[in-house]
């Protein structure tokens, strides 16, 4: 039975997300964990969070064991853009989008 965990409204592009998620696709929990922590972006600290609560879902919900978890699935989709605006020459403005996404693991274990 597959368990999942979600981070939502993380400050971070899902385009610059999506670059940690799929490195960490289909590899087992610790394999994953252990890739996040070498990576030297800022968004695999917030992957390896939702990582390490979808394993603790599993374990303390279903029982089951974290050595035989598996990331089935993962991905990072956009959540909701905050508008803000950038003064410019000449008394006008720019627009400045600060992106947003949700994080999904999901976690089962290996058959």
């Amino acid at each position: 039975m597959a368990v999942q965990a979600t981070a939502r409204n993380i400050t971070i592009s899902s385009k610059k997300l999506k670059w940690v998620v799929n490195q960490v696709r289909g590899k087992t929990v610790s394999e994953a964990l252990t890739i996040l922590r070498f990576s030297p972006t800022p968004a695999s600290q917030e992957v390896a969070k939702v990582v390490k609560s979808a394993a603790a879902n599993a374990e303390n919900n279903l029982l089951m064991d974290t050595g035989l978890l598996r990331v089935t699935a993962i991905y990072a989709n956009e959540a909701p853009t905050m508008k803000r605006f950038q003064p410019r020459a000449r008394g006008r403005a720019g627009k400045v989008n600060k992106r947003s996404s949700h994080i999904t693991v999901v976690v089962d274990e290996e058959a």
